[in-house]
């Protein structure tokens, strides 16, 4: 009989597992021990590694700081942001590449609302390949390459792991937009075809955002949806958060470009209450 087929067994296996530590999980209270310098530790509010095919998300105040890092260099991060107060305002790629006159990701770049405000900015990037085309996997790609694409199977799709994201915020199927993918990139080719940029590449790189706004941030770590490779490759993707201060008038990322400040004065006036 299964040490677990009577409920004070279960009971019991269920506890003995207390303590236990693997790397994909949330660390609870946060702790990291390679904060910048200046970040106290009690300003820490998230540390999670996201598992290959994992998600996670979380609503984080306006600066917070939030460092991704592609631990083994086959992570794909693919976010969905929305203002928390009112999450029908979410991310909109289209306007950050045009608003932007650029539609390559990089450090000092905005990622811009569908009100025109700014939700969050990238403060560093040690990663340079990144894709605000492509979108993310679902069931049916999925179960076309790798003959399965299901929630509960052995190769998740990135569209449904961030509807499951969404859902933890009372948010639905209709509410997941486009998403945006960081460490995996694309390159747009003078025909107009993609070329994708999946690597693997060096462990290690990180990405810096700072959230320009109170919001709901939900991750995907999935396979690009035109990864080449005949297998499914993903990678742990480690996610840490820390308070920090509003960004101020005389910020370099603000003043960067006449369009930067416009979405920020339009950021300040939403806070104008």
């Amino acid at each position: 009989m299964s040490g677990t087929a009577d409920p004070k067994s279960a009971r019991e296996h269920a506890r003995a597992q207390g303590g236990t530590r693997v790397e994909t999980m949330p660390v609870l209270p946060p702790v990291a021990d390679d904060l910048p310098n200046g970040v106290a530790p009690e300003d820490l509010v998230w540390e999670e590694t996201v598992a290959p095919g994992g998600y996670t998300s979380r609503r984080i105040a306006r600066g917070t700081r939030l460092r991704l890092i592609d631990k083994a260099g086959d992570a794909c991060a693919s976010l969905n942001i929305f203002n928390a107060e009112m999450p029908t305002e979410r991310l909109n790629v289209a306007d950050t590449v045009k608003v932007q006159w650029n539609a390559y990701l990089g450090e000092g770049k905005l990622l811009l609302s569908d009100m025109g405000r700014v939700l969050a900015s990238i403060l560093e990037d040690g990663s340079g390949t990144h894709d605000t085309f492509c979108g993310v996997s679902n069931a049916a790609s999925n179960l076309r390459k790798y003959g399965e694409g299901r929630n509960s199977g052995a190769y998740p799709n990135g569209r449904d792991r961030l509807i499951l994201g969404a859902a933890k915020h009372g948010l639905t199927r209709r509410d997941v937009h486009p998403a945006i993918n960081l460490f995996k990139g694309t390159k747009i080719e003078a025909d107009g075809g993609i070329t994708p940029l999946i690597g693997p590449f060096d462990a290690g790189r990180a990405v810096l955002l700072r959230a320009e706004m109170e919001v709901i941030l939900v991750i995907a770590n999935c396979p690009h949806v035109l990864d080449p490779r005949p297998g499914y490759h993903s990678t742990p993707l480690r996610v840490t958060a820390w308070r920090g201060p509003i960004t101020p008038h005389e910020d370099p990322v603000r003043n960067a470009t006449p369009e930067g400040q416009r979405a920020f004065l339009n950021t300040e006036d939403y806070y104008r209450r």
